[in-house]
């Protein structure tokens, strides 16, 4: 029997839709929550992305082993970017129009996710980014599970501070990511009677640091902070140490380790340099030993585990939390589920979302590497998104819609 259009949706009210309702049921029940992401499984980035798609996997898994939601299985629709931006704007744009994903979680760069970002906001589809950045983004339609730089700057600069000295020299990504953190570097030495001596900013194609080691040396700083990002920047860890400086000068930094850079170092090499983030596989709380298991059960080697992949997971699992609360996939019962301050206990501690920012409040840690692991040195509860929140209030401007230039 065929049956219009128009004559199948009016049966669906008044006195027909005792029949049509439980059709309509089985339907959803069947069909699959298409969970889309864009990550670098392959290309300069891959050592971050390989983790976070195998994050993504776990996640998903998990939450279907559970028993789904809505009682739905989640269906992974998941493009290799290939550490190429043009790839990013292709595969969101097909994942909004062909494959019609409930929702999306994926870019590592602050270039990747503003590729993509305004694709899912006008195809209302919610998007999830789970990397730590630069912080400033203000969307109603994107929520934000990594830390920014006012999360972490001013725990390592402190410890640092104390530990080292005041005068400090800075290294950081020639892009936004490393010029705002520069910015709160400098702001947090300041206001702690510290001294910026000099920022020297690098290109992530750049891999060769002697000059500036030499130019360090004769600055003489107390310690140096890098800003630094991917394979190429990780010659400047290997170029100091061979140099000998990791003997005389300290080191601190606020991205080495989330990549699991520790590890593509010898002990000799990274021994001592002090980072901040809110993961390490050191943690010792229950959350973190069962995760680190089921993902060995899983995938083996655990080894490859990172801050970001473990990022990439609570942000999956946050967004399981708000369909479950929302009771539906509804757009607008999301958001509200979403800044009720909806929150997940995580392998990192706590993840909660700040309603005002759609950014998350973490727990984090400032670690030391020995022997190629990241020893927590101290703990710091739930620090606010605040360079963010200085800017952005999307319960007042719901329909704000920029990256605010966060200013110190």
């Amino acid at each position: 029997m065929t049956v219009s259009r128009r004559r199948f949706i009016v049966s669906t009210t008044g006195a027909a839709a005792g029949t049509a309702l439980p059709f309509m049921q089985a339907l959803a029940q069947g069909t699959p929550i298409k969970l889309g992401s864009v990550l670098d499984n392959s290309g300069n980035l891959d050592g971050y992305g390989k983790p976070m798609v195998q994050a993504t996997t776990l996640a998903a898994e998990e939450i279907n082993a559970a028993g789904g939601l809505l009682g739905r299985k989640i269906e992974v629709i998941q493009y290799d970017t290939q550490s190429d931006i043009a790839l990013y704007t292709k595969y969101a744009q097909q994942l909004a129009r062909d494959d019609k994903v409930d929702v999306v979680h994926g870019g590592i760069t602050s270039a990747s996710r503003e590729a993509i970002r305004q694709t899912f906001r006008r195809s209302n589809i919610l998007y999830f980014y789970d990397v730590l950045y630069e912080g400033g983004v203000c969307d109603r339609n994107c929520v934000v599970t990594g830390t920014t730089p006012a999360q972490v700057m001013e725990p390592i600069v402190e410890i640092a501070s104390k530990q080292w000295g005041k005068k400090v020299y800075v290294l950081a990504a020639d892009y936004n990511y490393g010029q705002i953190t520069a910015k709160w570097l400098a702001y947090y030495a300041k206001k702690l009677g510290g001294t910026v001596l000099q920022t020297d900013f690098f290109p992530l194609d750049v891999a060769d640091f002697g000059s500036t080691i030499a130019k360090i040396q004769a600055a003489k700083p107390d310690y140096v902070c890098a800003a630094l990002v991917g394979g190429a920047h990780l010659s400047f860890f290997r170029q100091w140490a061979a140099s000998g400086m990791n003997k005389k000068i300290p080191l601190c930094s606020t991205t080495f380790g989330v990549g699991n850079e520790h590890l593509a170092l010898s002990a000799a090499e990274g021994d001592g340099i002090l980072i901040a983030g809110n993961y390490s596989q050191e943690e010792t709380t229950p959350a973190n030993k069962d995760f680190l298991a089921r993902w060995a059960k899983r995938f083996g080697d655990t080894k490859i585990v990172h801050e970001i992949a473990v990022s990439q997971y609570q942000g999956i699992k946050l967004w399981a939390e708000a369909v479950k609360k929302a009771g539906s996939l509804d757009r607008e019962k999301m958001l509200k589920a979403i800044e009720s301050g909806i929150s997940v206990e995580g392998p990192g501690g706590l993840v909660k979302i700040d309603p005002a920012t759609h950014h998350a409040s973490l727990d984090i840690k400032v670690m030391e590497v020995k022997n190629q692991k990241l020893t927590i040195k101290q703990a710091f509860k739930q620090r606010p998104p605040s360079d963010t929140a200085a800017s952005c209030n999307l319960l007042k401007n719901p329909n704000e819609n920029k990256q605010f230039e966060v200013t110190i």
